[in-house]
């Protein structure tokens, strides 16, 4: 029933989009100032460097990947491949590039591609990519160091590649973020390239001030005719909400990602809450936990966590109903998700009872990796500490910056962290984060490695009966809920608060902040309408 009403609430909210967006016609000119709200920087101007929605946000701007994830159908659909076609066996998908042009004027050629994939699975570098290209036959192989070429990866013509996946997956689920970009491969070879990098986007770039601000404009020459409408976009990193209330409240930004604190401060607001966008996003708030500290190592350790922590009291207090409680990784829109399951239950008795039978009756000590964020960094660790001491868990807290916790966690520098990561679309891809095969610098975090599981994920992707993959599927995810790698604490409910004059915004379930920007414009209103 939940389930039915987040899709009838998205799709009311789509309808209400819709009918907006058709009540003026979209108007060419201004800036459109953005802000990337999860750190106080970026991490590099190379998006396949980043494990950070925070760089995602420019990455769409300047770049442009195979596929592009369709919010109003919630699939994903052709951006940079004009067409293609599938194998019977579901494996072998052959790519028909569509004419496009990168900043400096070149156009796209397949070799672009298998360079771009090519180096994404660099066995000598963590690119978060990695485990996507890896998708595709031989590039684990590469990854690995046992070959130089993707076998899977062939050039048929300038504009077409044959793509041979190791399983039977709509590659649209893999290549449609920006850690997956098209770079051109000559260009981006050059040593002062990502100093100004070109991409395929429909912003070109124009400069970056550290701290404060990526600037971009439009590319005239953008594969969609018209577009994109605004001459300019500004995305200004802001990781304190503080700063982004102000800015916003000023009419210095057009958009601001809420907190829970301001969630519940703007719906009370009589016009403020006029430019709400909420959506039910496929990411879930955990708490890694390293099975190279010894007393995570004991799957019973990890279930006396999940069972020590009231997560519902928290969601309600601290992140104001601005999430749905956790059950297993994946999120309530999956279709794998089991609507049958129960989460952990709060209940410290048993906590205790399973620290006992692991050989620690009088608890233990940890350290946790956190960040600022109000949704889940330290403030949410701040709640479970007094919880955890009533089971003899001690936590020491390790502070650091939201753009620093992507590269302390791929190095697998941490006991213990906090974070928000994505739980979907692709229920097979997002499962696969767990998997030992897996590098923990593409997404395995806790370095989890269970061969029944792996078992039971390689047969989901064996499998070719869509409802036999779907059971299978649905029984990783339990056996991952009973081995608890992580303390599953929440899905995120995303909020973004939007300016009056700013228009084309989209529900993007895979991540609220990643827009479509050449399909936003500002209305002569807008304080940068010139």
């Amino acid at each position: 029933m939940l389930l039915k009403k987040l899709a009838f609430a998205t799709a009311l909210t789509l309808v209400a989009f819709t009918v907006s967006a058709q009540a003026q016609e979209p108007r060419r000119g201004g800036t459109i100032r953005f802000t990337a709200p999860y750190g106080a920087s970026f991490v590099s101007n190379d998006s396949h460097v980043s494990n950070q929605i925070q760089d995602e946000i420019y990455g769409y701007a300047l770049h442009g990947m195979l596929f592009r994830w369709d919010s109003n159908t919630g699939k994903p659909e052709p951006e940079l491949v004009e067409s293609f076609s599938t194998s019977a066996d579901g494996l072998t998908h052959t790519l028909k590039l569509r004419e496009a042009y990168f900043h400096n004027g070149r156009k796209l050629s397949a070799d672009d591609v298998i360079w771009s994939f090519t180096r994404l699975v660099d066995g000598s570098k963590s690119y978060p990519g990695a485990r996507h290209v890896s998708r595709i036959k031989g590039g684990a192989e590469v990854r690995e160091g046992k070959a130089k070429e993707i076998s899977g990866l062939k050039k048929i013509d300038d504009r077409t590649i044959e793509m041979t996946m190791t399983d039977a997956v709509d590659p649209g689920f893999l290549f449609f973020s920006a850690p997956t970009a098209i770079l051109p491969a000559k260009e981006a070879q050059e040593a002062d390239f990502f100093n100004k990098p070109i991409g395929l986007g429909p912003f070109k770039f124009v400069e970056h001030v550290p701290g404060s601000r990526m600037v971009f404009e439009r590319w005239e020459k953008y594969y969609k005719a018209g577009k994109p409408y605004a001459d300019k976009l500004v995305i200004s990193p802001m990781g304190e909400a503080a700063a982004r209330d102000v800015a916003f409240r000023n009419k210095e930004i057009d958009v601001s990602i809420l907190g829970s604190t301001q969630y519940v401060a703007y719906k009370a607001d009589p016009n403020l809450s006029k430019g709400i966008l909420e959506v039910a996003e496929v990411f879930t708030r955990n708490m890694g936990m390293n099975p190279e500290f010894k007393p995570f190592s004991d799957k019973r350790v990890r279930q006396a966590i999940n069972h020590a922590i009231d997560s519902e009291l928290i969601i309600k207090r601290l992140v104001r109903d601005k999430a749905y409680r956790a059950v297993s990784w994946l999120p309530l829109s999956s279709p794998a998700f089991d609507k049958g399951a129960k989460p952990y239950a709060f209940d410290p008795d048993k906590a205790k009872k399973l620290l006992t039978e692991a050989g620690y009756p009088d608890g233990f000590e940890f350290e946790w990796t956190a960040t600022p964020n109000e949704s889940w960094g330290i403030p949410i660790v701040e709640a479970t500490i007094p919880m955890l001491a009533k089971v003899g868990i001690k936590v020491k807290v390790k502070p650091v910056e939201t753009s620093a916790l992507g590269g302390v966690v791929a190095k697998g520098d941490f006991q213990a962290y906090i974070w928000s990561n994505t739980s979907g679309p692709d229920p097979l891809t997002s499962l696969k984060c767990f998997h030992s095969a897996t590098p923990r610098s593409s997404c395995n975090y806790t370095g989890f490695k269970n061969p029944a599981y792996d078992k039971v994920l390689d047969d989901a992707a064996a499998e070719k009966d869509a409802a036999k993959k779907l059971e299978l599927l649905k029984k990783a995810n339990a056996l991952l809920q009973d081995e608890a790698p992580v303390w599953f604490f929440n899905y995120n409910k995303a909020v973004l608060a939007y300016q009056p004059w700013l228009h084309g915004l989209q529900a993007n379930a895979t991540e609220l902040a990643l827009q479509r920007y050449e399909d936003l414009w500002v209305d002569a209103t807008s304080p940068a309408a010139k």
